[in-house]
């Protein structure tokens, strides 16, 4: 995990010098900078595998081509020995070499054979080529300035050093020179399987359970996020199985929070090594600007969510370097109140709606709270070859007609990992299980100076994203603090709306 500047056209390396050092978190442990005729590329590096020989700009054997990279290659070590065999030479052992040789035996059609989390940028005399992964886990931005030349960065604030033109580069797709943008990935809904139940429970447990096994991989220490709901522990349960000897997990929320006492309950079970923080309203509202900062969004739930994010990835960056997290599970299977009024023939349709729209919601919430604290996050649930299965399954199988239970697979794979009070415990919003949103709400209302119109819907500020209510106007006053040259905010990750009379 890493964060990536760069720039094609005019080159200046001490603009993308300038970028990186707005993204130093991303990678503490070191930098480089690359610079040719007409392109500059930048790399900060936080180091997950081969610590000694990984740093980058990386070049092939004849200095052609170089490459920045920001992620994991699950299938690196299998696309490596293929290359091997095709006359390909090694002199590292990083996922990040494989793709500089695998750009040279296929071109940008690489991103077909990659199985990860990713964005890269490759230069060769040839062409310029710019990746982000299929559903977005990792940032990649982009823009140009007055001159016309071509900037990418990892997170906003580092592209706004030099352009107000900011964009998201779109997930599932690869841009180059010559070719334009091309999108490479859809997530396949039209299959649906005819399997008998039990069936099914085996294999979204078979796929799940592969999924967990290749994050694992890492030659730093790992741990796994632990809230005590029914994602997060069966993620920590199946990464069990697979570690030998300590497993570091986290919790965090204030004295007495849902998740400590349901957390505690499952790190007995699995004998996790487990790390608690109690947090205070003090502690909520001094973190509040710079989580604002970090998070690069005012969007009310992104917010909450990631006050609990950031404590808890500060608590684990004191032990270990990589964390698994829960998050994709609730898109896939339908773990979202609101789901509950939609017509049951509907739900596929609004799962993959928010599912496709992960990039700038929960994903650039667990993405810039892990980095900020120079950690990695990386998600199981998310693994392509999950998230197509979990298409293909009947509406009735994940909110189940029965008591109208959310996640209603999920949670009979879940039965056999973990105690029955977890599996069936009723879903809670992160910041309700950690007791953030009360505090949230409370302070935006006693922050004084805001427009009470807002909360009848009434307020929309100049040009750009309308503020559904008092609390999310009181979060933008501070996003607008830290990134006042942003106008168009059509980028920003937003959930679905909410009412005020929801923001309990």
């Amino acid at each position: 995990m890493c964060g990536i500047a760069g720039s094609f056209g005019k080159p200046d390396p001490g603009k993308i010098k300038i970028m990186l050092g707005m993204m130093e978190k991303r990678g503490p442990d070191d930098r480089g900078i690359y610079t040719a005729h007409d392109v500059v590329l930048g790399h900060n590096r936080l180091t997950i595998i081969d610590l000694n020989t990984g740093r980058q700009p990386l070049f092939n054997e004849d200095g052609t081509i170089s490459l920045v990279f920001n992620g994991e290659i699950y299938n690196y070590k299998k696309l490596r020995a293929w290359l091997k065999s095709m006359g390909h030479k090694f002199k590292t052992d990083t996922d990040s070499e494989v793709l500089l040789h695998l750009y040279e035996e296929l071109g940008p059609d690489m991103v077909y054979k990659l199985d990860g989390m990713f964005a890269f940028a490759i230069y060769s005399k040839n062409d310029f080529l710019l990746a982000r992964d299929p559903l977005g886990i990792k940032p990649l931005y982009y823009g140009k300035d007055s001159e016309g030349t071509l900037y990418f960065a990892s997170e906003i604030k580092g592209l706004l050093q030099i352009t107000d033109d900011v964009k998201e580069f779109p997930n599932g797709h690869f841009y180059t020179h010559t070719r334009g943008f091309e999108r490479y990935f859809r997530i396949k809904t039209e299959q649906e399987i005819s399997a008998d139940e039990e069936t099914l429970i085996e294999e979204l447990e078979e796929k799940l359970s592969k999924a967990v096994q290749k994050r694992l991989m890492a030659d730093v220490p790992l741990g796994v996020f632990l809230s005590g709901g029914l994602d997060s522990s069966l993620i920590a349960a199946m990464a069990r199985k697979y570690v030998d000897g300590e497993l570091h997990s986290f919790a965090v929320g204030i004295k007495g929070s849902d998740d400590l006492y349901y957390s505690r309950i499952v790190a007995q079970h699995l004998g996790t090594t487990h790390h608690v923080f109690e947090y205070t309203k003090e502690d909520v509202i001094k973190a509040l600007p710079q989580v604002i900062y970090y998070l690069e969004s005012f969007d009310p739930a992104l917010v909450r969510s990631a006050i609990p994010t950031y404590f808890v990835s500060r608590l684990a960056s004191r032990y270990v370097k990589v964390v698994l997290s829960g998050e994709g599970a609730d898109e896939l299977f339908a773990g979202y109140e609101y789901l509950k009024r939609h017509k049951l023939e509907d739900i596929n349709e609004e799962l993959l709606r928010i599912t496709n729209n992960l990039h700038n919601t929960n994903l650039q919430r667990v993405d810039r709270m892990t980095m900020a604290n120079s950690i990695e996050g990386r998600v199981p649930f998310l693994d392509v070859e999950v998230v197509n299965f979990a298409f293909s399954i009947k509406e009735d199988l994940k909110l189940s007609p029965v008591k109208y239970t959310e996640k209603w697979i999920l949670r009979k794979v879940a039965e056999k990992y973990l105690p029955k009070q977890v599996v069936w415990r009723k879903k809670e919003k992160f910041a309700h299980g950690t007791g953030t949103s009360h505090i949230l709400a409370e302070w935006a209302k006693e922050a004084g100076n805001l427009d009470p119109a807002v909360e009848s819907g009434i307020y929309k500020g100049a040009g750009d994203t309308r503020c559904n209510y008092m609390e999310e106007q009181a979060y933008r006053k501070i996003f607008k603090k830290y990134f006042p040259k942003v106008k168009d905010l059509s980028f920003v990750g937003k959930t679905r709306s909410i009412l005020p009379g929801e923001i309990s």
